[in-house]
């Protein structure tokens, strides 16, 4: 009996490390289980209180006489949404003359945003993207800018339109006096960031230092070990990107994030269509482009869940439109757009974790 031990304990001594993570998951994986439980509930919980909102019966009828050439629209409009996006990162990379499909870019983005989305939020997807665009042999310089422009173009667009969104509601004197201080707030927050990039692109050190201290700051709040490398890193593509779109580099991949943002709000309101009613593009804006910037600001919830759906229900149902039309319609969009992109990227992460 002793010597069997012996054995095991030499065979365990002798264990090279190639064996190990040959049998083990890999991080990746490790993180993404650890996590896709907490989103699935998260998700569950809203999409089972949301409805409260409209009587189950009501919604029911509404799902019940959806159009289906209009849902059918709506699944094409994503799809086109994510080629913008595909096309997004492909316009990136060609800024340093090289070239990756638009079809992998659209893989790669999928993959980024599901394992993003758990672990890391932007920093997470901009980390997955770099990782994985090198493996198509993109050099670094091009990998840093498909890992950090995306996010600006996509983030400045949605901006855009938020702003334009609150102005309506503004002009249209229909934001109540606690939505209204929570506009200012979140136009305070735009500008700050602003004028903090703006800043720290002639103050790198100090505006690296800033954020490394809030990022530990988070991190201890939430009982994680925190490592500011990957933060260093992200915030240096992210100038040395912002440096890049001089001499019009900017237009492609502008026109690849107004693509994949436009025809995300067509599947929105595609389903507007199919549940029989169709609202004008100023309502449809007005409840698109706030409550999505609001989930992106909610880095503590996956994707947003819960923030996105919640105050697209407020907009929309203050704006006129009925509870049971606006609750089936948000969350049949936010299936669409949110959970089967991201239960498509799982899979798709693993694959390219191991190519």
């Amino acid at each position: 009996m002793d010597i069997s031990r012996n054995e095991r304990r030499i065979g365990q001594k002798n264990e090279s490390p190639n064996h190990r993570s040959l049998t083990s998951p890999p991080p990746l994986v490790l993180k993404a289980g650890r996590y896709l439980t907490i989103l699935i509930l998260t998700g569950l919980a809203v999409h089972l209180i949301l409805p409260q909102l409209a009587s189950v019966e009501a919604s029911l009828q509404v799902i019940k006489k959806m159009i289906l050439w209009a849902v059918l629209l709506s699944a094409l409009a994503q799809i086109i949404s994510y080629l913008g996006t595909g096309y997004l990162i492909h316009s990136v990379v060609a800024i340093v003359n090289q070239h990756l499909s638009v079809l992998k870019g659209v893989i790669i983005s999928l993959a980024a945003s599901s394992i993003g989305m758990l672990a890391g939020g932007t920093f997470g997807n901009a980390a997955a993207t770099y990782r994985w665009v090198r493996k198509y042999g993109i050099s670094a310089e091009g990998s840093g800018l498909a890992g950090t422009l995306p996010t600006i173009f996509n983030n400045a667009t949605l901006m855009v339109l938020a702003i334009a969104g609150i102005l309506h509601l503004l002009l249209a004197r229909k934001l109540s006096s606690v939505q209204f201080f929570i506009v200012l707030l979140i136009l305070a927050l735009m500008i700050l960031g602003l004028l903090a990039v703006s800043w720290g692109k002639g103050h790198r050190a100090d505006f690296t230092r800033m954020i490394v201290r809030i990022a530990a700051y988070f991190s201890r709040l939430l009982h994680k070990s925190y490592n500011p490398a990957p933060t260093e890193a992200s915030i240096g593509r992210m100038f040395g990107a912002l440096e890049m779109l001089g001499n019009g580099g900017w237009k492609r991949p502008a026109l690849g994030a107004a693509i994949s943002t436009g025809f995300d709000v067509l599947t929105l309101y595609f389903f507007f269509i199919a549940a029989g009613y169709p609202i004008g593009p100023e309502i449809l804006l007005v409840g698109y482009g706030l409550p999505l910037l609001l989930g992106k600001m909610a880095f503590l919830l996956p994707g947003g869940v819960g923030v996105v759906e919640s105050a697209m229900a407020a907009l929309y149902t203050g704006l006129g439109v009925p509870d049971s039309i606006a609750v089936v319609v948000i969350l049949s969009y936010r299936v669409f757009s949110f959970w089967i992109p991201t239960f498509i990227g799982f899979p798709i992460a693993f694959y390219l974790q191991r190519i």
